[in-house]
């Protein structure tokens, strides 16, 4: 693990920067303490990344939860009852990958997580333009289209013209600026431009404009503008930001079923990230879906005893740790032990970065997922990977995460659908002369009820003095509709003059009297 420790390090760097408002946003949004938000980051990084059979993901405080806790806390009565629901819910997503749920990912078609991780970096960027220009209404972390301020994403950029901070507008393409540079020019010009990344330097270049402008009324920063981390008074005070369940409310059918829904949806949406992150993996790992479960399962019940925030596998900082060049499990590790260290230590230090900073690290990150190219790329495709793709991206651009995805699935399996729709047969016309169509129709190897509308079209279609060749040869699975259609299909075929040679395995039978007794069927007895 430590074989890659000079990539590892400088991505973990990279992603604690990522990391920091999001763990911050994110508690603003669920209505939580700021503090349990840092706390799901810290136990995402150390304990989930250490467990964790990926390589490159990092888990921590998720976007797509933030509803679902906002709701939960006010249901449940308070935080400390809705913690029983974080424990719960981390035990049963450990009994998901005891029972093998993991297996789910791999039935994502490949279109969807394109679609997921492009509408994710498009909506990084959205997300993010206000924040460059000094705008921070909603809090970082708000991926959804309505936001928690009440305003919706296109609203928010909008406003932004009413409400542009010079100062942070100012630090932040500076801090673009560098980004570029550093990734386009400097990295490739010494070693030393890899191993200290450019958003290290642009946070740096942020913290002293911040400390030598911030008296100056019109370039300086004013503190809505900063990360705002929770400062301790003492260790004593420290200690009180940590919240603990109230396991009196284990009784509470409402905490139980707040449980099962944190585990299932924190359940997709980490099956949901490995499955995008191995995609984005430049050395193409493959993460044990299972033992990531039951990892976030130990993750989550940890959090919850701790006065932490559900976690999940998450794509913005997996994928900030995959561009940095992270290597291994030891870069999400590391990120967890700087989220640690430096909120006991250097809160305060933490506190003079201007957010438009992070905005400008989070728009490289951006780009980097929703490249113009991979859009013509889909589209070359063909429909098939297009539609699917696109849908995903408006969905999730439109809505949330999960409802993006939802219907990108539904779209792709409309698309299996209509492939299987088209090719469970191959009809083929021989002969036209005489007045009589010789036509050999040629089954598919599995022919289900999803092709009944298909078959029975092209059956219906055949013109009288027909003479049809049905060849099953290579159908291995016939569905019991499917015979019946041409149980049906025999009857009528008489009353328009035409013959039917069925070929199969066995031998060839012309116009045989049952179908069904052909296939070895039975057709259910009438009860009396």
């Amino acid at each position: 693990m430590f074989k890659y420790l000079k990539n590892d390090l400088p991505a973990s760097i990279v992603v604690f920067f990522v990391a920091l408002p999001l763990c911050l946003g994110i508690a603003l949004a669920s209505g939580a303490p700021l503090f349990s938000g840092l706390i799901a980051g810290i136990i995402g990084g150390i304990v989930v990344g250490a467990l964790s059979g990926s390589q490159i993901g990092v888990s921590g405080p998720a976007a797509g939860l933030a509803a679902i806790v906002l709701t939960a806390i006010g249901t449940l009565g308070g935080y400390e009852n809705f913690l029983v629901a974080v424990v719960l819910g981390g035990i049963i997503q450990f009994i998901f990958g005891i029972l093998r749920a993991g297996i789910i990912a791999y039935y994502f078609p490949s279109s969807v997580i394109k679609g997921m991780l492009t509408g994710i970096g498009i909506i990084i960027i959205l997300k993010q333009i206000p924040h460059f220009f000094g705008y921070d209404s909603d809090p970082e972390g708000d991926w959804a289209f309505f936001q928690v301020d009440g305003q919706n994403t296109l609203s928010e950029i909008i406003n932004t013209i009413n409400f542009i901070s010079p100062g942070a507008t100012l630090i932040a393409i500076i801090a673009l600026a560098i980004l570029i540079l550093w990734s386009t020019i400097l990295s490739k010009k010494s070693k030393i431009f890899e191993l200290v990344q450019g958003p290290l330097v642009a946070v740096v270049i942020g913290i002293v404009y911040y400390v030598f402008t911030q008296d100056h009324d019109t370039l300086g920063i004013s503190n809505e503008h900063l990360v705002k981390v929770p400062v301790p008074d003492s260790f004593e005070s420290f200690l009180g930001f940590f919240s603990f369940p109230n396991f009196s409310a284990i009784t509470n059918m409402q905490v139980w079923i707040t449980a099962f829904t944190i585990a299932l949806v924190a359940s997709l949406e980490t099956l949901l990230c490995v499955e995008a992150t191995d995609k984005l993996d430049p050395m193409k790992r493959t993460t044990p879906t299972n033992r990531e479960l039951m990892a976030q399962g130990v993750g989550n019940t940890l959090a919850g005893l701790v006065g932490g925030l559900p976690v999940t596998q998450v794509i913005v900082r997996s994928s900030a740790n995959i561009q940095s060049g992270g290597k291994t499990k030891l870069a999400a590790i590391i990120h967890g032990f700087f989220l640690l260290i430096s909120v006991i230590l250097i809160p305060t230090l933490l506190n003079k970065i201007p957010l438009s900073v992070l905005a400008a690290i989070l728009f490289v990150v951006g780009y980097k997922l929703a490249k113009p190219s991979l859009f013509k790329t889909m589209y070359q495709a063909g429909w098939k990977q297009f539609v699917p793709f696109i849908v995903t991206v408006v969905g999730i651009v439109f809505t949330d995460l999960l409802v993006g995805i939802s219907l990108g699935l539904l779209v792709g399996i409309f698309v299996v659908l209509f492939k299987s729709y088209q090719n469970s047969h191959f009809l083929h016309i021989e002969d036209q002369g005489n007045g009589a169509h010789n036509i050999k129709m040629t089954l598919a190897e599995e022919v289900t009820f999803f092709n009944k509308g298909a078959i029975l079209k092209e059956l219906d279609s055949l013109p009288e003095n027909s003479y049809l060749t049905l060849d099953v040869r290579k159908t291995k699975y016939l569905d019991n509709d499917i015979v019946e259609i041409l149980e049906d299909f025999s009857s009528k075929a008489k009353n328009r003059n035409i013959d039917i040679l069925l070929i199969s395995e066995r031998g060839e039978v012309e116009n045989p009297e049952s179908y069904i007794e052909f296939f070895n069927l039975r057709p259910k007895k009438k009860s009396a």
